[in-house]
């Protein structure tokens, strides 16, 4: 025999060894991969992690359906508030009248107003509509709806 067929065999004997422990290393890291901390295997650990994922994406829809409900309760209720102070007439004194407009966020409440004399004190309240309201209202009124109106 030749020698360089001699020193082909122990190359490749030399090669067939690397891969052998190459591929026993390989198959130690992949039992230690499915192993898992207490002994599961990985099917179980990505089906934990799938169900977790599944009830995460579930509560997500829960709260995104509360803050709508929230939002829209919210867009209801009064969020503008203002009062002024005045006097009507010229005779009676202080600034003993006042206007207060309470609306929500479309322009839609109550404005409530309040006049004194000396002989008597009126209270009125008006509907508001978006921004109006189908009775007259006086200058301190439409000031006072201007004032409250929400940003």
């Amino acid at each position: 025999m030749s020698p360089y067929l001699i020193y082909g065999i122990y190359a490749l004997a030399g090669l067939v060894i690397i891969l052998i422990g190459w591929n026993i290393r390989t198959e130690l890291r992949i039992r230690k991969l499915l192993m898992g901390k207490s002994g599961q295997s990985l099917e179980v650990t990505i089906r934990d992690l799938v169900n977790a994922a599944t009830e995460l994406h579930k509560r997500q829809d829960d709260i995104v359906a509360m803050l709508e409900d929230i939002d829209g309760r919210v867009k209801t209720s009064i969020r503008g508030v203002e009062l002024i102070r005045f006097n009507p007439f010229e005779d009676a004194g202080s600034n003993q009248s006042f206007a207060v407009a309470l609306l929500n966020e479309d322009g839609n409440g109550v404005v409530l107003s309040s006049l004194y004399s000396r002989e008597r004190m009126s209270v009125f309240a008006k509907p508001v509509k978006q921004l109006s309201s189908p009775h007259e209202l006086s200058d301190e009124e439409k000031e006072v709806i201007a004032k409250a109106k929400v940003k």
